[in-house]
């Protein structure tokens, strides 16, 4: 059992763009192994039908008995759902292809934007001991992304190094500040990690400094380099840290939770 005086309300960061392809659930479960990996305390909530966090974390198709859409609905209880991994420090609540009838099956809900934000802050969370809750969105601005970020402290954007990469941010944040002003206040930008980049390729330096210089601040220093460790890690089941601790991959997941938190306590 978790030591309960470190209880306290865990930071949760929606990790999303409706763009596929762009690095969002690499980001999502290397960044969460990091962050497990310097000692915090983080719960993987694999939103995504597809069920890639879920996989690239060990668990199998029929250890999914119970998931997101319960965790969601209400249909179990957290022990049930909340899993844990094969990284210390690092749980996951897994996601399969129930989750893509949402839309239609929670459309007439009068509270369908807040299921997830209300199932992260029942008390029974607090036996977890938590210090971060990262959800892996899929990868379209649908009802589960919006719970995401009605549920969420911020969101955190990976952002490919590639040409129109900045363009496909608009919807992005319109989305985001519809949930503003609708249902989640406080809701911010965490910040933009750019993923793929190859620093070689002039394309790459290109995206970089347009990003810098229209985002200013909000674009995190580390960046996620192109790097075939990295792309071979999910089928085998692990994050790259596991799968090659020293890797460049492995390297820039670490700085880039270290950057995180800096800016935490900063």
């Amino acid at each position: 059992m978790p030591d309960l005086s470190r209880v306290s309300a865990p930071k949760i960061i929606a990790i999303a763009n409706q763009k596929g392809g762009v690095g969002k659930t690499t980001t999502a479960v290397n960044l969460a192994a990091a962050l497990a990996e310097s000692g915090q305390r983080v719960l993987l909530i694999d939103l995504d039908p597809q069920g890639n966090a879920s996989t690239g974390l060990g668990i199998e198709r029929d250890q999914r008995d119970h998931t997101t859409y319960d965790l969601m609905a209400g249909d179990a209880p957290i022990f049930d759902v909340v899993k844990e991994t094969g990284f210390e420090n690092l749980l996951i609540v897994p996601a399969n292809t129930d989750l893509s009838s949402a839309d239609i099956e929670l459309i007439s809900n009068e509270k369908r934007s807040f299921l997830l934000h209300d199932a992260l802050r029942q008390s029974a969370m607090d036996a977890f001991a938590l210090d971060y809750i990262l959800i892996d969105c899929p990868p379209s601005l649908n009802i589960l992304t919006v719970n995401a970020m009605v549920a969420a402290h911020s969101v955190l954007v990976p952002l490919q190094s590639e040409f129109y990469a900045l363009e496909g941010l608009s919807q992005l944040m319109l989305t985001l500040r519809e949930v503003r002003q609708t249902a989640n206040p406080n809701l911010r930008i965490e910040g933009i990690v750019l993923t793929m980049y190859d620093k070689r390729n002039n394309l790459s330096q290109q995206v970089e400094a347009d990003a810098r210089d229209n985002l200013e601040g909000l674009v995190f220093e580390t960046m996620i380099p192109r790097n075939v460790r990295l792309s071979e890690a999910p089928s085998f089941a692990m994050p790259i840290l596991q799968y090659d601790p020293a890797s460049k991959g492995s390297e820039a997941y670490r700085a880039l939770a270290a950057e995180l938190i800096q800016r935490e306590t900063t």
